[in-house]
């Protein structure tokens, strides 16, 4: 029986190809963009869980609708302080960070 999935290329080897191995300054761009777009999807979805619009969620987080729809959006950076005081007064959780080295 013949390999059907001889041509395929793993995720990593398309990153690699597209952005360059890890470590090069392209692929970490990359890497430091795609948790930027990671932690507004995020969000978003922790928003729409809650039953918030970007209005509610920010006169609650004491922000604008417009900056919350930023950060969704990945259109600009967010604060720490910005990002805590999003999860625990606007959406009513606690942030946890971990640090992979």
């Amino acid at each position: 029986m013949k390999n059907k999935h001889k041509n395929l290329t793993s995720f990593e080897d398309h990153l690699d190809l597209q952005y360059g191995k890890q470590g090069t300054e392209s692929r970490e761009k990359y890497e430091e963009e795609f948790e930027a777009f990671k932690l507004g999807v995020m969000l978003q979805e922790l928003r729409k869980e809650q039953g918030l619009t970007q209005e509610q969620l920010a006169e609650k987080c004491g922000t604008t609708k417009t900056y919350i729809s930023r950060i969704e959006n990945n259109v600009s950076d967010i604060r720490l302080s910005t990002l805590m005081r999003i999860i625990s007064k606007g959406l009513g959780g606690h942030l946890k960070l971990s640090v992979d080295i």
